[in-house]
């Protein structure tokens, strides 16, 4: 391959196909790599399933033109993208086939040419770019291409070898970049995933792999038994980290193929991560406790989250206007049906909706206008993709958080006209303080706060700002830091993994020390977080 100086569709396709396969091997380690000890680190996983989505694109309308194969990729990358990591990756893609446009085949000028709009696509989807982040990566890696590329007309091997070894520097020198990662002792997790992803297409290009197009696709792809989960059945979601000795992920995997749909297993000999769809997760569990020790077990009934999601259509009150947000946890989503959602998509920490997902919900509502609630930072940026994808007019209130997203839905009047009821939302926003409690997974110093393995830790506006073993005390140091004295109502909804005695326990505790303030403790069944904490 080294040899070529041009490369076609059939390239491409060979180039991607093994970066998704490579990215699928290091996805767990990219998901570690999150700054804060929160056990819901999903950028590799969340890259992951958007470079699947953009290679099953592929395979029905694989043929040899490189143009063709790069839309289809950047077309499936956009609809399956995941998380803000997803959707730049899906922009990098799509400014790839902007570069490729009309092209048989590609030289290594034309990629270098082509990844320059990738650079450019991925920024232009971010409203106030950050470096420090894959942003920083791919302009670094597409100028370092493009210069060498146009100085000695250099094949693609040579212009994917730059790339490669610019976006490993550019990755190392993140940290420089942002402070909050050379607080944590991580590199940007996004720029990681997407070294490995030029890592892997070079891997392709240099022959290192010996496998054909077909079967490497064959073992990246989401796949299970055919008819296995029948359509329009659903299953249970279930997750879990596995940890034991000597570990065989592929065995492991082959055996999962037979037990359900969806199957992501990455991880290594010590420590793997694994999500799939199943009728029988008991079964499942059963077989992974033989190989070693579970942890972070979760189990999602998506039957249910379906019959939620089709039960909520007829609860519209007019066909002018619709909501469509964004939750996880079964009690958090009742409570966003009862106060008027139209739709609640099931989704947020660790389970961040696609970009086909929020655009199937919106066009599935009545009404023309749709105002969208990620109510979660990461879930954002595949908001805004939805805009630009359906024909009704869509507004995206940026809540996020659920109870940001709770007090903006309180505020919807569906008499009111679009305008009149975005004004009201986007306002509720400042109305509400949001804090979160959960567990750290790891031991880390950031933001100024030394956090052990463990602890239970509290994050206000999305900044860790205290650790302890004894969890009501961080509860109250949260609440200590949100401005009580002139709020009216604090809403402490608990986690699927919280003890109910427990959070009455907390509850009490804080009525007893804010006598003046009404206090509810609802059940939110959110995963990952031991208690969301609204105060207002």
């Amino acid at each position: 391959m080294s040899e070529k100086i041009c490369c076609t569709g059939h390239d491409l396709n060979g180039m991607f196909s093994t970066a998704t396969r490579w990215l699928e091997r290091n996805a767990q380690s990219i998901n570690l790599l999150n700054v804060y000890p929160v056990p819901d680190g999903d950028t590799g996983i969340n890259m992951l399933l958007t470079m699947r989505a953009a290679m099953d694109e592929v395979q029905p309308n694989f043929d040899e033109s490189a143009a063709n194969v790069a839309r289809a990729m950047a077309k499936g990358s956009l609809m399956g993208a995941r998380g803000n990591s997803g959707v730049i990756l899906s922009q990098i893609l799509r400014g790839l086939a902007q570069g490729l446009d009309g092209k048989e085949s590609f030289s290594g000028n034309d990629l270098a040419a082509a990844l320059k709009l990738s650079s450019d696509c991925a920024y232009k989807a971010v409203s106030n770019p950050e470096e420090g982040t894959i942003l920083t990566v791919v302009r670094e890696a597409a100028d370092a291409a493009y210069t060498k590329s146009i100085a000695n007309n250099t094949n693609v091997v040579a212009v994917m070898e730059t790339v490669v070894e610019e976006a490993r520097a550019s990755v190392a020198r993140t940290p420089s970049l942002l402070a909050v990662l050379h607080q944590a002792g991580v590199v940007d997790a996004g720029g990681q995933g997407l070294y490995v992803i030029f890592e892997g297409a070079l891997h392709y290009l240099r022959g290192n792999s010996e496998k054909t197009v077909v079967s490497e696709m064959e073992s990246a792809t989401v796949t299970g038994e055919p008819n296995q989960i029948a359509q329009g059945q659903y299953g249970y979601c279930t997750e879990f980290l596995l940890q034991g000795n000597e570990l065989d992920v592929e065995s492991m995997r082959e055996k999962l193929l037979t037990m359900g749909e969806s199957v992501i297993i990455v991880g290594d000999a010590s420590i793997i991560r694994v999500h799939l769809h199943t009728f029988d997760p008991e079964a499942v569990l059963r077989y992974a406790s033989s190989w070693g020790t579970l942890d972070q077990v979760k189990i999602d009934n998506m039957q249910t989250q379906h019959e939620h999601f089709i039960a909520s259509l007829p609860q519209l009150p007019t066909t002018r206007l619709s909501t469509v947000t964004v939750a996880s946890g079964e009690g958090l989503i009742q409570v966003l049906l009862s106060i008027g959602a139209t739709i609640v998509v099931p989704g947020g920490e660790s389970m961040n909706p696609s970009v086909q997902e929020l655009l199937q919900a919106v066009d599935s509502v009545p009404a023309r206008d749709v105002i969208l609630l990620p109510n979660n930072p990461n879930v954002l940026l595949a908001a805004d993709q939805v805009k630009e994808l359906s024909k009704k007019k869509i507004t995206v209130v940026p809540s996020a958080t659920i109870p940001q997203g709770i007090a903006a839905m309180l505020t919807v009047n569906y008499d009111n006209d679009l305008k009149t009821n975005v004004s009201a939302m986007k306002k509720a926003l400042s109305t509400v303080q949001s804090g979160e409690i959960t567990i750290a997974v790891r031991s880390t110093n950031v933001e100024g706060l030394h956090i052990k393995e463990g602890q239970a830790v509290a994050f206000l506006d999305s900044k860790p700002i205290s650790a302890d073993d004894n969890i009501s005390k961080v509860v109250h140091d949260l609440l200590d830091r949100m401005d009580i004295e002139d709020s009216e109502l604090i809403t402490l909804y608990h986690g699927a993994d919280t003890d109910s005695a427990e959070a009455g326990e907390i509850a009490h505790s804080i009525r007893n020390k804010y006598k003046s303030v009404e206090v509810e403790m609802i059940a939110g069944g959110q995963p990952h977080y031991n208690y969301i904490i609204s105060v207002e």
